[in-house]
């Protein structure tokens, strides 16, 4: 049975549920999941969790994310990326210092805007459903963390290159948006590729095409536990102990407080847990039932 996590770098043209369905058919695995949904004109890094490996996506959605995106400046579109319809057009006469310096204020914590061309729900609804029916509806800003924000290059008049290390809840086509409108002439997104994710980068990554020609494709699946790597490892002693934690009930161990990632006498991976004064909590339980 297949368990562990895929690092797909994502083509263009799929949608992130795409990849998922083609994993099942591969796989031979109904449980799988992916954290940190792309676009399909989007590529890289998606994480895809397979097997009991997918009670791990809630706490890949939290780690800060890394993407390469093209900013065309003088073009608003409605979905604010190449793939909308075209609102408006106006011309650039901007220095690459210019617009070097209209990236400071979008540096930190920011406020953002959703796009109408989102998952975001309204009474039931998704954003983007109400904005193929011609509607838009107001949206609150959300804060966001801008921990990086770099011009890498400019590969034409009114094109440039970006480097974006953004929290979760980022929309990077959004902040090409409203660079553009900063500048006074408007920008949509011409292209992006997420370069880290969950703690995983490109180096980490596989295309569907080497997973689809893998002999064994269950071979190239990282083991869960190496997602947590970041946390000390603690390996039970006990049957008596082990047995505890299979069924819930806190253990009494002498450790230090703190996140551990807890092990059977074998060696098995069995949970993430939390020590705290003398007391050892289950947070997520991997073992198969």
């Amino acid at each position: 049975m297949a368990n562990g996590i895929l690092i797909i770098d994502k083509p263009a043209g799929w949608t992130s549920h795409d990849v998922v369905a083609k994993l099942r058919g591969i796989l031979h695995e109904k449980r799988i999941g992916h954290a940190g949904t792309l676009d399909p004109m989007a590529t890289g890094v998606l994480p895809v969790f397979v097997g009991r490996a997918t009670r791990a996506v809630e706490f890949a959605a939290e780690r800060e994310k890394e993407y390469i995106a093209g900013l065309r400046l003088g073009v608003v579109t409605d979905t604010q990326d190449v793939t909308g319809n075209t609102l408006s057009t106006h011309p650039v006469d901007l220095t690459r210092a210019q617009v070097e310096a209209a990236l400071a204020p979008f540096r930190g914590d920011i406020q953002q805007i959703p796009p109408m061309y989102s998952a975001i729900k309204r009474n039931g609804k998704k954003l983007y459903e109400l904005a193929r029916r011609g509607e838009e509806v107001e949206r609150q800003p959300r804060p966001i963390t801008i921990y990086e924000l770099e011009l890498l290059d400019q590969v034409s008049p009114s094109e440039y290159t970006l480097r974006v290390l953004c929290s979760k809840g980022t929309y990077v086509r959004t902040l090409c948006h409203d660079i553009g409108q900063a500048l006074g002439c408007g920008g949509t997104l011409f292209s992006l590729r997420r370069t880290q994710s969950a703690g995983f980068t490109l180096a980490d990554g596989v295309t569907l095409e080497q997973v689809q020609a893998a002999q064994d494709p269950a071979s190239l699946l990282l083991p869960v536990d190496a997602y947590f790597s970041g946390h000390p490892m603690l390996l039970l002693k006990t049957a008596g102990a082990e047995k505890k934690l299979r069924n819930g009930t806190p253990l009494t161990l002498e450790a230090p407080d703190g996140i551990y990632r807890v092990y059977s006498r074998q060696k098995e991976f069995l949970a993430l847990a939390k020590q705290e004064q003398g007391r050892m909590t289950t947070i997520k339980s991997f073992f198969e039932v």
